[in-house]
């Protein structure tokens, strides 16, 4: 059903600019060929747009009330006069059906509104739950973990250090030799070289590993002065 008011009086179109956010309104003639043919394109605005004390569609025969024309100055038909809060802030002159559809869509934004059955949509977001995005905030904001799921807490400055040391350690080694893959894996701050078992404790009663006698001299080492005093 159309929503188009088609004026009565000038006391009736200053109720309507008054009352609606915007008004639409067609300037028109009944012998104005023009007019006729883009009157089915009025009317299909009207139809989808027309929304009660927002948007309203008129009509105002200029031969019937010239002096709404007049006050406006109209001086052709069909001439389209968008108004908003009573003021014009568009005017589309001729048959000119792309033209009026922009004018219309333009102050339908400016109106906030949309036509019936339009509906707006924000993504990831639902009424009574929560975006799709909001499982993983807390994650995000926990502070205790990294994206790869290692703890904070098995951060160590010696073990920094350490991997530190190692690193400059095997850097030097191979820097300083001709083969630097060998020198790596012989180096000492290399982690996976085997390493040789400790020597045994000596025990009392037994000797010294190493072949030391009792009296603290090597055996089968050099003698000095004292000792072949003593002998």
């Amino acid at each position: 059903m159309s929503g188009t008011v088609n004026i009565a009086s000038s006391g009736e179109w200053q109720r309507i600019l008054s009352s609606s956010t915007i008004v639409i309104t067609d300037f028109y003639a009944d012998w104005c060929g023009p007019c006729k043919m883009i009157a089915p394109t009025f009317e299909s605005l009207s139809t989808k747009y027309s929304k009660p004390g927002k948007i309203t569609f008129c009509k105002v025969n200029v031969d019937n009330h010239q002096s709404i024309a007049q006050s406006h100055g109209v001086s052709a038909m069909p001439t389209f006069l968008v108004f908003k809060s009573g003021s014009v802030i568009e005017t589309i002159r001729g048959a000119n059906p792309p033209a009026l559809t922009a004018a219309v869509e333009k102050a339908v934004k400016l109106a906030g509104t949309a036509a019936a059955g339009a509906s707006f949509s924000m993504p990831g977001r639902t009424l009574g739950g929560s975006g799709s995005n909001s499982s993983a905030a807390p994650a995000r904001r926990s502070g205790n973990s990294t994206s790869s799921g290692r703890s904070w807490a098995s951060f160590s400055p010696f073990n920094f250090l350490n991997t530190l040391l190692t690193f400059f350690g095997l850097y030097f080694a191979s820097l300083l030799s001709f083969d630097p893959y060998k020198a790596a894996e012989r180096s000492d701050f290399n982690l996976n070289k085997p390493r040789a078992p400790p020597a045994p404790i000596a025990r009392g009663g037994s000797k010294p590993v190493g072949g030391a006698s009792a009296s603290g001299r090597t055996a089968g080492g050099v003698r000095t002065l004292a000792d072949l005093g003593g002998s």
